[in-house]
Parts: structure tokens; C-alpha cells; sequence
């Protein structure tokens, strides 16, 4: 079991595991906010094993996500994408507020299970991007996160390498790091080993060491209809190809796929981050949905269960704000940001019963398909091996940095496949 928040043990890991901009925001907090480095350390210690990246696009998300982490005693991450909690995202927490909206769920509740507070997809699509989170990015580890995906998918493989590069001394070393070869588009545009290699050899030659790397493995973000889902086989081959440089696999729009093909990512690849964002918004409103994470669509439109989620009132004031806005079943996200205090200021059995949902369905899958289970210890037993909040790289410099100058970083990409697929919007 987890410790308890009074014992000495647990006072020693709150001492020396929490990162420095966590004991300056929260000095006397119980709540033991860690590097995402923690969280991949114990997945890779259980073997065979994920665990949860929540998307918290509302509080009550993230305070059942942490109920079902209590449960299983798992070491999970909560985490926000740019789109949804960025400077213009659509959703009320954002990257500024994640990491207090977490530390005082964990506080209030008592628990003490290790949680990582993730920036997932920070976007950077231009030149003009990168000099923006030159200056966007220490705010946010100011503010608390302690990991970070940068996603430069987006553009082409030479200034996806470039851009990673280039942001990288505004990222604490001590931070969870993810990047991203593929934008997440489903079968358009599938990531290869050659693109892998080329991103993490490139970046090992600047060492620069990801925890995690995000690849474009058959599955999308959001609602999708029946689709082929996550090629297995291809994300086990690029993890091999790539397994020299301990990067793990973190994969994305798992919303999209059923509950025996998740397990085969835990099982069979070196994926030790899920994300899951959509599922979590349907569950927590009351949404119908299939096992796969998928609202149940009736006549495109989202059906909401009597009496599960949203009271029935404000669920019938979400839809008529739909209607007006003519949107389809996958822009009803948008309405995060504005219903947000809707949302709180309802009764307290509709906000339980809207936790609880979020909890029963992710303990399931923590204990069930992810196979993480009891890894807060494991965690626990990190953060003691490393005497710190900082357990170093998993891997060493073995690129020869005068290879992988600008230069012949822009050489080597052609002769990488350069086409990725149709431009569309794939930000979360």
C-alpha cells in the first residue's frame, strides 16, 4: 500500500523527491509531485506495464483520476495538452493552474501516490512558435509542471529536430521530456523506425535524452468512427529500433482503442505513458460510450445517460448550445472552458457522482489493462535510489555531435520519407 502522509519514510521521499519549483510553490505541502522521469522509472521497474497520463480538462476529471490512482496505488500522471490548457486553450485548467488544482486534490484526500504534472502536446508549428516558448516555458515549470512532450510533428523532420534542440536549454534537466516524430493522424502518414532513429539519434547527439518518444502508430485524437487503431507490431518494431537510447514509448489517443489492444501496447511494446483525454470528458459528463472511449453517437449527436454525469438541466443547456453553434459531437469540447463554474456550482451528489465515474473507469483501467497496479511503490523506491528529485538519463551520448550539425541534420532528413499525411487539426 501506499505510506501514509504522517510516516517517516513518507516525510523523507516529500524532503529530497519533489523538484525545486514544487517545495517553493507548496512548502508545506503532503503532496508528492514528482518528475515524470519517476513515473517511466517504475513502469520500467513493474515491466510489462503503463500507466495513465489524464487529461484534466475539468477539476472533477482530475479529482477522479487521483481517487483511482489512491485505489490501485499507481504512480500516474496528470497532465494538460496546449490546445485544451495553453495560452488560448478551451479548457478552464490550463498550465498555470494544473499543478495547484492537483496538489491540493491530493492534499485534501491524503494521498500520496506519486503524480507527475505533464504539458503534453507543447506545440511548436514555426520559427515564430519557438521564440515564444523560449519565454513560455520556464513560466509553465514555474507554475509547477515537472514534465514536458514537446511536439514539433508538425513541421518537417529537419526543424522537428531543430525545434527540440532549440527549446531544450529552457527545459529543467531534472523534467519528464517526450517528443514526438508523427502527428497523431491515424493510418495517414504512419511514423517508421527511420523516423524514430533519426529524431532521437539526433538529439542524443546534442544530449539531449527523451524519456518518452510519441509516434504517429495508427490512432487519432478525439471521437473517431471504427478505425484500424494502434498498429502493435509497428510500435514494438520502432521501440526495438530505438531501445539502445532507453527512450519509452508514450502513447496517444488511446481514447480510440478497446481494452485488448491497450494491453498488447503494455505487454508487448516499451510504452510506459497512456494518454487518455476524450473518454475521460465523456465519462465524467455522463456520456454514453463504448468500450473503446468512444461516445455512442445517435444521429451525430453525443446521447447522455439519465442520470449519470451532467445534472439534466445543464446537460440540456450544453446541447442548446451546440445547436446554436451547429457544432458536430467532437467540438463539444470547446464548452469546457465556458461551463466550467456550471459544472462546480452543481450539487454535490451530481459533482460525486460525476468523480466517481471518472474513478470506477480509470481504476479499471489501471488495474486491469494497463497493469499498473502497485507501482507507487516502485516510484517510492526511485526516488530513494536517486537520493533526489532527479534520477539522471536513462542512456549516454553515443551520436558523434559533428554529425548532426544544422548543416547535416538538413541533409540526413532527405532521405527520410517526407510525406506525413494531409495538414489538419491534430493538437490533442
Amino acid at each position: 500500500m501506499a505510506w501514509s502522509n504522517q510516516s517517516k519514510e513518507y516525510k523523507e521521499l516529500l524532503d529530497i523527491g519533489r523538484p525545486p519549483n514544487i517545495t517553493r510553490l507548496f512548502p508545506n505541502s503532503k503532496a508528492l509531485i514528482v518528475s515524470g522521469k519517476f513515473i517511466d522509472r517504475a513502469l520500467i521497474a513493474k515491466g510489462k506495464a503503463m500507466t495513465i497520463a489524464a487529461n484534466g480538462r475539468n477539476y472533477l476529471v482530475i479529482r477522479g483520476v487521483l481517487r483511482a490512482a489512491h485505489r490501485a496505488n499507481a504512480a500516474v500522471i496528470i497532465e494538460i495538452a496546449k490546445s485544451e490548457g495553453g495560452a488560448t486553450g478551451y479548457c478552464a485548467v490550463n498550465y498555470w493552474n494544473i499543478a495547484r488544482n492537483v496538489d491540493s486534490i491530493l492534499n485534501e484526500l491524503g494521498i500520496t501516490v506519486p503524480v507527475a504534472v505533464h504539458a503534453d502536446h507543447y506545440a511548436i508549428k514555426s520559427d515564430k512558435d519557438l521564440i515564444k516558448a523560449k519565454v513560455e516555458v520556464p513560466t509553465m515549470f514555474e507554475a509547477g509542471i515537472t514534465s514536458i512532450a514537446i511536439d514539433a510533428s508538425h513541421r518537417p523532420d529537419d526543424e522537428n529536430l531543430l525545434s527540440n534542440i532549440g527549446i531544450n536549454p529552457f527545459i529543467p534537466g531534472w523534467a519528464g521530456l517526450e517528443t514526438e516524430v508523427g502527428e497523431i493522424k491515424g493510418d495517414i502518414g504512419l511514423s517508421s523506425a527511420a523516423d524514430a532513429l533519426y529524431q532521437i539519434q539526433g538529439l542524443n547527439a546534442h544530449n539531449i535524452f527523451p524519456d518518452w518518444i510519441a509516434l504517429n502508430n495508427g490512432t487519432t485524437h478525439g471521437i473517431q468512427a471504427a478505425s484500424t487503431g494502434i498498429h502493435v507490431d509497428l510500435t514494438a518494431e520502432i521501440h526495438k529500433a530505438i531501445a539502445p537510447y532507453g527512450v519509452s514509448g508514450a502513447q496517444h489517443g488511446t481514447s480510440g482503442n478497446d481494452s485488448q489492444r491497450l494491453r498488447e501496447i503494455a505487454t508487448q511494446t516499451r510504452t510506459t505513458k497512456a494518454n487518455v483525454a476524450t473518454a475521460l470528458q465523456m465519462v465524467s459528463w455522463g456520456i454514453e460510450i463504448d468500450d473503446y472511449g468512444n461516445a455512442i453517437l445517435k444521429d451525430n449527436q453525443l446521447v447522455k445517460v439519465p442520470g449519470k454525469g451532467l445534472s439534466e438541466d445543464l446537460w440540456a443547456e450544453i446541447v442548446a448550445v451546440g445547436k446554436e453553434k451547429n457544432f458536430k459531437a467532437g467540438d463539444f469540447k470547446s464548452l469546457n472552458l465556458p461551463f466550467e463554474s456550471k459544472i462546480l456550482s452543481q450539487p454535490a451528489e451530481i459533482r460525486e457522482r460525476m468523480t466517481k465515474a471518472v474513478e470506477d473507469f480509470v481504476f479499471n483501467l489501471l488495474t486491469e489493462v494497463f497493469y499498473s497496479t502497485d507501482t507507487a511503490p516502485l516510484a517510492y523506491e526511485a526516488i530513494l535510489k536517486a537520493k533526489g528529485y532527479d534520477p539522471g538519463h536513462k542512456a549516454t551520448n553515443i551520436e558523434d555531435p559533428a554529425g548532426w550539425t544544422e548543416e547535416k541534420i538538413k541533409e540526413k532528413a532527405k532521405a527520410l520519407n517526407p510525406d506525413k499525411g494531409p495538414k489538419g487539426n491534430y493538437d490533442d
